[in-house]
């Protein structure tokens, strides 16, 4: 069991409750908010996917330097390590996206022509193993 008493601990239950409520915020957010909001999430550079990409690459080091000192199964070094990986390998993707996700969050000034009908394309699911 963890020793809540840690401030390091307590940080993490707290940031791990901004989280949640961020989560909510996001589904009830009208598009123009939420655009924005997913945007910073996103961003590679300083958002919050490549801040736990961080997080979790520290943790996989963390577990390595346990694992070669017999003190952690080395597949927790290796879950670890993969997790980063896949994690910057989906926050390169998706920073692709986020300009195009920010433009949505802009406010549009008002337009004397119908706006287009959305078309649908299909999306395209990839999967990584």
């Amino acid at each position: 069991m963890t020793d809540s008493n840690h401030l390091s601990v307590q940080l993490a239950d707290a940031i791990a409750v901004q989280f949640g409520q961020l989560r909510r915020h996001l589904a009830l957010a009208p598009p123009h908010e939420a655009a924005h909001i997913l945007a910073r999430v996103l961003d590679y550079d300083t958002g919050l996917l490549s801040e736990v990409t961080e997080l979790v690459a520290i943790g996989s080091r963390f577990a390595k330097d346990h694992s070669e000192r017999g003190l952690l199964p080395p597949d927790v070094a290796l879950a670890l390590g993969r997790a980063a990986h896949e994690l910057n390998s989906v926050g390169v993707d998706l920073n692709e996206h986020t300009g195009t996700i920010e433009r949505l969050a802009a406010p549009t000034p008002p337009s004397s022509r119908p706006a287009a009908v959305p078309v649908a394309s299909a999306m395209v699911i990839r999967r990584h193993r």
